[in-house]
């Protein structure tokens, strides 16, 4: 049985998706899908924006700083391999360049929406390690 607590933020977080898109398509982004499904994860938003391919998550805290903290690095690789693995299935998008966006919601505060919000680490860097 899912709590009351649980069914609340869960409405908060889709109200923030909803509001993200907005926000996006405001800005000149394509949306091309939200709540995206991968075997390795969902994805909060997809957009386009020139020659960008634009991997955004969504997340809503009391405060800023607590919404920006929240995306830690395990969460951004998860990120990172349901975006890669929703570009593999998707051969009109391979060609583009990815980035990873983030847009975060406290209450009494305006949106921040974050380009570029991280870069992963490439291979060849985890490997030097």
């Amino acid at each position: 049985m899912v709590s009351d607590k649980r069914r609340k933020a869960e409405r908060r977080g889709r109200w923030a998706e909803h509001l993200a898109a907005l926000i996006l398509i405001l800005k000149g982004y394509r949306l091309l899908e939200r709540r995206a499904r991968t075997p390795a994860g969902e994805l909060d938003l997809i957009a386009q924006k020139g020659d960008a391919l634009v991997i955004v998550e969504v997340k809503a805290r009391q405060a800023i700083e607590a919404a920006r903290q929240s995306i830690t690095p395990y969460q951004r690789r998860r990120i990172e391999r349901s975006a890669a693995l929703y570009r593999a299935r998707r051969p009109s998008l391979r060609p583009l360049a990815i980035r990873y966006d983030q847009i975060l919601f406290a209450p009494w505060h305006w949106p921040v929406h974050q380009r570029g919000a991280w870069i992963p680490e490439s291979r060849e860097a985890r490997d030097w390690l």
